[in-house]
C-alpha cells in the first residue's frame, strides 16, 4: 500500500517540478516576457499608487480640482499638451495627465474582478464537469452551450442597461462582464481536467482509496493550472478593452467615476479638435491589454513543451 502511494506522489512531483523549471527557464529567455511584465508593472503601480506619478498639487495636478478659467479669466479646457499640462487638460479644465494616471484603477480593477468572477465559476463548473463526466458534464455543457449562444458584448449592454444609469458602479460592471466570461474559463478547466484525469498518477490515487476530495486537491487542480494561468493572463487584458468599449458605448462606468473608457468616451466628440483626448487613454488602453495579451502568450508557449525551442 505504500509503495503505490509513494510512486504516485513521486510521479507527481518530478513532473510538476520538471515543467515548472523548464516553464520559467522559457519564459527568462522570451523579451515578450519581459516587456510585457515592465508594462504591466507600471499598470499596477498606476492602479494600486498613482500618487507615485501624479505629484498632486494647488496648481495643477489634482484630477477632481478642474477650473474651466485660469485666475486670468482665459479658458482652461480643451488645451494642448504643454509644460504646465504634460497631456494637456480635459473638457472641464482638469489636468489630463492625472486623469489618465488615475483612470488606470478602475480599467484594471475591473479586468482583474471579471477574471477573478469567471474563474470562480469556470473552476467550479468546470472542473465538475471534466472530473465526474456523465449527466453532470452533458448538463453543465448545455448551459455553457447557452451562454455562448449570446453575443458577449450584447448581452452586457442588456445587463448594464437593465441596472441603469444610476446604478452602474465598478463592482456591478465587473460582476456583469464576469458573469458572462465564465463559460470559456469552463471549456478550458474542463479540457485540462478531462487530460489530467486519465494520468497514471490519478489512476493510482484511486486505487489505493483517495478520496475524491484529495484527488482533485493535491493531483487535478494543481496539474490543471497552467492553461488557467494563461488564460487568466490573456482574459484580464480582453476584459479591459471591454469596459473601455462599454464605456465608450456610454452602458459602462458612469461620472464621476475616473476610467480610461470614459475619457474615451468623452473625447470621441472633439477628435479633430482637441485630438490628445483620446490619444492618451486610448495608447494606455492599448498598451496595458497588449501587455496582459503578450504575457498570456509567452505563458502558453513556456507551458506547452510542444511550442518551445
Amino acid at each position: 500500500m505504500t509503495e503505490p502511494v509513494a510512486a504516485e506522489t513521486g510521479t507527481q512531483e518530478v513532473g510538476r517540478g520538471s515543467l515548472s523549471a523548464d516553464a520559467w527557464r522559457a519564459l527568462r529567455r522570451s523579451p515578450r516576457f519581459w516587456l510585457a511584465a515592465v508594462i504591466m508593472a507600471l499598470a499596477m503601480l498606476m492602479a494600486i499608487w498613482p500618487q507615485l506619478f501624479v505629484s498632486i498639487s494647488p496648481a495643477t495636478h489634482d484630477p477632481f480640482d478642474c477650473s474651466l478659467r485660469a485666475d486670468d479669466g482665459s479658458f482652461q479646457d480643451r488645451l494642448p499638451p504643454s509644460a504646465d499640462h504634460w497631456f494637456g487638460t480635459d473638457v472641464q479644465g482638469c489636468d489630463y495627465y492625472a486623469r489618465v494616471m488615475y483612470g488606470a484603477r478602475a480599467s484594471i480593477v475591473v479586468g482583474v474582478g471579471a477574471t477573478l468572477v469567471a474563474l470562480l465559476i469556470g473552476l467550479a463548473l468546470g472542473g465538475i464537469g471534466g472530473y465526474y463526466r456523465g449527466w453532470p458534464d452533458a448538463v453543465i455543457s448545455r448551459v455553457t452551450d447557452l451562454f455562448f449562444a449570446v453575443p458577449y458584448v450584447v448581452g452586457a449592454i442588456l445587463l448594464l442597461t437593465v441596472i441603469g444609469d444610476e446604478g452602474r458602479s465598478t463592482l456591478q460592471v465587473l460582476l456583469v462582464i464576469g458573469v458572462l466570461s465564465w463559460p470559456l474559463a469552463s471549456r478550458i478547466v474542463r479540457s485540462s481536467v478531462l487530460g489530467v484525469t486519465q494520468q497514471e498518477y490519478v489512476e493510482a490515487a484511486r486505487a489505493v482509496g483517495a478520496s475524491d476530495a484529495r484527488i482533485v486537491t493535491r493531483h487535478v487542480l494543481p496539474n490543471s493550472f497552467a492553461p488557467v494561468f494563461v488564460f487568466s493572463m490573456i482574459s484580464i487584458g480582453a476584459i479591459i478593452g471591454v469596459e473601455a468599449t462599454l464605456s465608450f458605448l456610454g452602458v459602462g462606468l458612469q461620472l464621476p467615476a475616473i476610467s480610461w473608457g470614459l475619457m474615451i468616451n468623452t473625447a470621441q466628440s472633439y477628435v479633430f479638435d482637441s485630438p490628445h483626448l483620446l490619444l492618451f487613454p486610448g495608447l494606455f488602453v492599448t498598451l496595458t491589454v497588449l501587455a496582459f495579451l503578450l504575457l498570456g502568450d509567452a505563458l502558453r508557449d513556456a507551458f506547452d513543451p510542444r511550442l518551445q525551442r
